[in-house]
């Protein structure tokens, strides 16, 4: 495979503080690949890099086999950040149009109107949107180079359920045409279904990489989800052989497991009263906060 981007024993120090710690990373092209951490993880700051908004202090770092300094590499790549900034005294078509002209082969103006969801608010100040279609204006101006390479940081904040089911829909189409994209989010459900692959950054450091299942999988392993019974207690499941977590919720649990067969029949034999009992793997945002949980305490 060809790699979009590639990161290469990067470092970037502020202040005499690591934000980024050698990290290694190559993504291929065609791929959609969702870039993890807390807060102050390291994430905006490889961004950046990547971009070529700042260097690193020592590494590598190279997009689309160039320098992402290169006029002719930023005329490939498309970037939808958190802040969005609207130019005054210009409507909505009018902001996407004056984008339009800044790339080679850019998309019709038409088209993204209604991939942003824009289409009856083209005529209107783009200062008079409101911040859930100020976002999708971002987008618009994001993709208005039809980019080789997308990043999407956080960018389905204050969208409704409709825009957002729009914006996705586009992304797995531009997916489909063999599109980078590379995304951050706080949310694991959306990287968990459109991301082909998941990177987890924690303390500038890369700690996972895997298909979403993968991380999933080795990191919470499976979860028996249940009703428990009145004279079921937390001190009865814990002492249950294979049990790493326990969540409550009312009376609905969920027991995680690396040995979900043995469990289950450890229950049975236990005669643990228990009705409406499901067995699937702990979802992202469970392996999510078990690798952070896990690094942090190193």
């Amino acid at each position: 495979m060809t790699a979009a981007i590639q990161l290469d024993q990067v470092t970037k120090i502020y202040k005499g503080k690591k934000a980024v710690d050698g990290l290694s990373l190559t993504i291929e092209k065609g791929s959609v690949v969702a870039l993890l951490g807390p807060n102050g993880a390291g994430k905006t700051t490889t961004v950046s890099m990547i971009l070529g908004l700042h260097q690193p202090t020592s590494g590598s770092v190279k997009l689309l086999g160039g320098d992402p300094r290169d006029p002719r590499i930023r005329d490939q790549i498309g970037a939808m950040l958190q802040d969005v900034s609207v130019i005054d005294n210009l409507k909505v078509n009018e902001t996407i149009e004056l984008f339009r002209h800044y790339y080679e082969k850019p998309l019709p103006l038409e088209q993204l109107l209604r991939i942003s969801g824009l289409e009856k608010e083209k005529n209107k100040m783009a200062t008079a949107l409101s911040g859930g279609q100020q976002r999708r204006l971002g987008f618009a101006l994001a993709v208005a180079g039809d980019p080789e390479v997308l990043f999407l940081d956080e960018p389905t904040v204050g969208m409704d359920v409709s825009s957002r089911q729009l914006f996705w829909d586009t992304i797995r189409a531009m997916a489909g045409r063999g599109r980078t994209i590379v995304l951050t989010t706080h949310y694991l459900e959306e990287a968990d279904s459109v991301a082909d692959r998941i990177v987890v950054i924690n303390n500038g450091k890369l700690i996972a990489d895997g298909t979403p299942s993968e991380i999933k999988a080795e990191t919470t392993g499976r979860v028996i989800t249940f009703t428990a019974g009145a004279s079921v207690t937390p001190d009865s499941l814990a002492a249950m052989p294979g049990v790493t977590d326990i969540q409550w919720s009312g009376r609905k649990v969920r027991l995680f497991s690396g040995n979900t067969d043995g469990l289950i029949a450890a229950l049975v034999e236990k005669r643990i009263d228990m009705r409406d009992i499901e067995i699937a793997s702990g979802g992202l945002e469970d392996a999510f906060q078990a690798l952070v949980q896990q690094t942090t305490q190193r």
